[in-house]
């Protein structure tokens, strides 16, 4: 037998999916403006950004009580996956 509540809770949590795609759309949109700008393969990573990022992540997770452990790997994915996703992007200029 299903417990309903857990059902309720996985009706929500595809409704926040939904929502993770859209913003998921609109920063890659950012990130081929951005791509767009770069002109050697050596500008895709910047690791000084890369630690900016992290760091500015890291606090606004403590500030709004978030496990930090979780953002930070999140970011780091998301970071990956778009420098991949850079990379794929410019070899096709």
């Amino acid at each position: 037998m299903v417990n309903k509540n857990i059902l309720i809770i996985r009706k929500k949590l595809d409704k926040l999916d939904d929502k993770f795609l859209y913003l998921i759309k609109k920063r890659t949109q950012y990130v081929d403006e951005v791509l767009k700008n770069k002109k050697f393969k050596k500008d895709i990573i910047d690791k000084k950004r890369i630690k900016a990022i992290l760091k500015n992540i890291s606090k606004k997770s403590k500030k709004r009580n978030i496990d930090n452990i979780i953002t930070q790997r999140i970011w780091k994915c998301m970071i990956n996956s778009y420098i991949d996703y850079e990379y794929r992007k410019f070899k096709k200029k």
